[in-house]
């Protein structure tokens, strides 16, 4: 189970858009994510990378925590709002739900679920 402290520090890291140094900082060599049905991206290496990839892409960025954080056992479940400003002009809202299963102090599988018609850029 981690602490309340470890949580709060990973949403301050994301909430800096900073979304790369929470993966090398709080996920597991072996961790996943998965977005609503599809098939989950296995390996912190690979999470890095496919997180560098969607950055370089961003002019710039908004991501914030909505509170409150439930927290259960190993069992951490997260409200995000990402806002994002990509380079070729265009905008992409998000509210997303994040289901984490920590492990001590560090994330082995994430899901997240959202309406994929907010992936539309505006």
């Amino acid at each position: 189970m981690p602490k309340i402290e470890t949580v709060e520090n990973f949403i301050s890291i994301v909430e800096s858009n900073e979304h790369d140094k929470a993966i090398e900082e709080f996920y597991t060599l072996g961790a996943s994510m998965k977005e609503n049905q599809s098939e989950p991206r296995v390996g912190r290496d690979n999470l890095l990378e496919n997180e560098r990839k969607v950055l370089s892409k961003v002019r710039t960025m908004e991501s914030k925590c909505i509170h409150p954080v439930f927290i259960k056992d190993d069992h951490v479940v997260i409200r995000w709002y990402f806002k994002f400003e990509w380079k070729d002009g265009t905008t992409t809202e998000i509210e997303e739900i994040a289901h984490q299963h920590w492990e001590g102090e560090y994330i082995r599988e994430e899901r997240f679920f959202y309406d994929p018609k907010q992936l539309i850029p505006k």
